[in-house]
Formats: structure tokens, C-alpha cells, sequence
């Protein structure tokens, strides 16, 4: 799916949330459709986590 659509859809059910609920329903929303963006990010590998989540390092033998 195109980054417009994407960012289209999200627009769409933000301003739904904001419309139906009231804005810590809309924070809600916003907040887990971060998450959402991140998790799908990191499954199609444009983000690499291995940095921070201490993965895969190489270290010398002692």
C-alpha cells in the first residue's frame, strides 16, 4: 500500500476518533497507530531494532 493511502486511512480514523470519542480517545488512536506503523516498519525490515534491543554482537573471546 502507497504511504498516501496509508496516511489517508490513518487520517480518516483519527479524525473518526476525534469525531465519535473525545481527544484521549483520539491520543489513543494516534498512539497505537504509531505503534502499528512500527511494527509494520520493523516486519518489512525498514527498521532495524538489533541496535537497541542489544542483538547479535560480536565479541571477542576472552
Amino acid at each position: 500500500m502507497r504511504s498516501g493511502a496509508l496516511g489517508l486511512i490513518a487520517g480518516l480514523v483519527s479524525g473518526l476518533a476525534l469525531a465519535v470519542g473525545d481527544f484521549s480517545d483520539f491520543l489513543i488512536v494516534l498512539l497505537l497507530g504509531a505503534i502499528g506503523l512500527l511494527v509494520g516498519k520493523v516486519v518489512d525490515g525498514e527498521v532495524d531494532l538489533t541496535r537497541y534491543l542489544g542483538g547479535d554482537r560480536r565479541r571477542e573471546p576472552r
